[in-house]
């Protein structure tokens, strides 16, 4: 049974496998909130080798939007006249272990990951450190940009390390709000309040979606009529939900698939344009057979509005921290 029937089916076999696997969130969310008190009472200290660091984080598992939300708070950044120095994990990749600071030019998703490759595609000339040992990325960004704000890609729930400012995205209303495993929540719900800003909330996120020609970067406007899906995503649902129509074939692999199968596109049919998302396509890109098929990337950004007070309200948050 897959984790999200469990926690969104509707089916009775679904219901009760949530009812039998809650008193397990109940264990989870005790046992989150026992080590955040640990920090909260000082028997912990987070360390802080960098100042100011902004995170962008969740409460839940899976795709929540924040690749997107850190690519815009880089522009926004760089509007309000500062540098920003990118933290990714690099998920599943042989530099996730430690941290590193990225070299220039584009990123092999098999050694860093597919979401810093899809970072640097996207923002080729931010500068970008890649591993889950955020203290460490921390370090390598005051050693080499000391006058950057480090933008962390993910990491809310990485207590070892201070963050300055936190933006958190969250469902308003969410169809469940358990703890893993009854639900995705990584830690109680209630604990929004620990971030400085959650989103959607007093600001609105604004969306805007459309397919393009990953070659050219011309953009569609009537998109085809008729196309196939190919994607590797925690919640591949959001991606069919805001295509130009249905999909006639959609191939939906786990999340960081590394997409290198040698039939991958067998399933496919040939005459149909293939939409992907940039993550994927900075992962097929470097398939050998890739110039057989014509693919169309399905580009998802989004801002934060209204933007004249979203921008005084990060330069203050900011400050704060180099006046202290």
């Amino acid at each position: 049974m897959d984790a999200r029937e469990v926690w969104y089916g509707q089916s009775i076999r679904d219901r009760l496998a949530r009812t039998a696997l809650t008193p397990l969130s109940w264990l989870y969310a005790g046992g989150w909130q026992t080590y955040l008190a640990l920090y909260r009472k000082g028997l912990k200290e987070a360390k802080e080798p960098h100042r100011p660091v902004l995170c962008v984080g969740n409460l839940v598992v899976g795709g929540s939007g924040k690749s997107p939300l850190t690519i815009h708070l880089a522009e926004v950044l760089r509007q309000i006249g500062r540098d920003a120095v990118v933290s990714a994990s690099g998920y599943g990749s042989p530099r996730a272990e430690s941290a590193q600071v990225a070299p220039e030019g584009p990123l092999d998703p098999a050694e860093w990951g597919d979401e810093p490759a899809m970072i640097r595609w996207l923002l080729p000339d931010a500068p970008l450190i890649v591993g889950r040992n955020r203290v460490r990325a921390a370090e390598l960004c005051h050693e080499f940009f000391p006058r950057s704000v480090m933008l962390m890609d993910d990491g809310f729930q990485h207590l070892p390390l201070r963050k300055h400012v936190s933006i958190v995205l969250d469902d308003p209303l969410p169809s469940n709000g358990r703890c893993l495993p009854a639900g995705p929540y990584r830690e109680p719900r209630r604990n929004r309040r620990r971030a400085d800003l959650v989103l959607p909330g007093q600001h609105e996120i604004v969306e805007e979606s459309w397919l393009e020609d990953p070659e050219s970067g011309f953009r569609f406007d009537e998109p085809p009529r008729d196309f196939s899906v190919l994607c590797a995503l925690g919640q591949p649902a959001k991606l069919l939900r805001s295509l130009p129509g249905d999909a006639r074939v959609a191939l939906l692999l786990p999340d960081h698939d590394p997409l290198s199968e040698g039939t991958l596109f067998r399933s496919l049919p040939e005459e149909l344009p293939v939409v992907v998302t940039a993550k994927d396509w900075v992962k097929l890109r470097r398939r050998p057979d890739v110039r057989e098929r014509r693919f169309l990337i399905a580009r998802h950004t989004v801002r934060v509005e209204p933007a004249d007070a979203f921008q005084r309200w990060l330069r203050v948050k900011l400050d704060e921290f180099e006046a202290s």
